[in-house]
């Protein structure tokens, strides 16, 4: 968890999440939308990549990257379901529905 928030404190990484909500992305067309250098733009995805906020696809000569929705969500609510009664609803149904699918 500490990973995810280290990540997620900075402002340039949670603008990269933004943009990647459009869907998979290159190196190339995150870094057009920043004023910074692509080797910037690559370490801030790969401590987003560390963190499990995002996945990276090879294609071709292309490494394309995306969010990684399902885990980001489950992070926060193991996080957020000691101190929310809503995040405890939401996580119990989440749970039950896990152990449907399994059978």
């Amino acid at each position: 968890m500490e990973r995810v928030f280290k990540a997620l404190a900075s402002e340039p990484r949670r603008r990269i999440l933004n943009h990647l909500l459009g869907g998979p992305m290159t190196v190339s067309e995150i870094g057009a939308q920043f004023d910074m250098a692509l080797p910037s733009i690559s370490k801030h995805l790969a401590v987003l990549k560390e963190a499990g906020l995002v996945r990276e696809q090879k294609r071709g000569q292309f490494v394309l990257y995306s969010i990684a929705a399902d885990h980001l969500a489950n992070l926060l609510y193991g996080f957020l379901t000691p101190f929310c009664p809503e995040a405890r609803k939401i996580a119990g149904r989440r749970r039950k529905v896990g152990r449907t699918d399994e059978a």
